[in-house]
């Protein structure tokens, strides 16, 4: 026996499945960087493969975490992200870490 299903079960399922062919479709609030440690290491959501990995804030693997998602179009939300965070916590050294990534030409292009 077949169920019926509602009209906005209908339309969640296509709205879902509209977003499987590369492009991205976010609702609500989501943040790329999630800080531990006083700062030293955060978890990096990544939208273009659907992982977070936990990495050091000072490390090569998270300037190039971060530079992956700059290219695919994140960068303006993960500075905002990085400025929120040296607002928030400025003893956490984020002005820092965004300094660096400023330096390693991430946000570039």
């Amino acid at each position: 026996m077949a169920s019926n299903t509602s009209k906005t079960a209908r339309a969640s399922v296509r709205a879902g499945q509209a977003g499987q062919g590369g492009a991205l479709s976010v609702l609500g609030e989501f943040k790329y960087v999630i800080p531990l440690n006083s700062g030293k290491h955060a978890y990096v959501r990544n939208l273009t493969n659907g992982k977070t990995v936990h990495l050091r804030t000072d490390s090569d693997a998270f300037v190039e975490e971060i530079r992956v998602l700059a290219a695919a179009g994140h960068a303006a939300k993960i500075r905002a992200e990085l400025n929120t965070l040296a607002a928030a916590h400025p003893g956490d050294g984020w002005d820092k870490t965004e300094k660096r990534l400023v330096e390693a030409g991430v946000f570039e292009g």
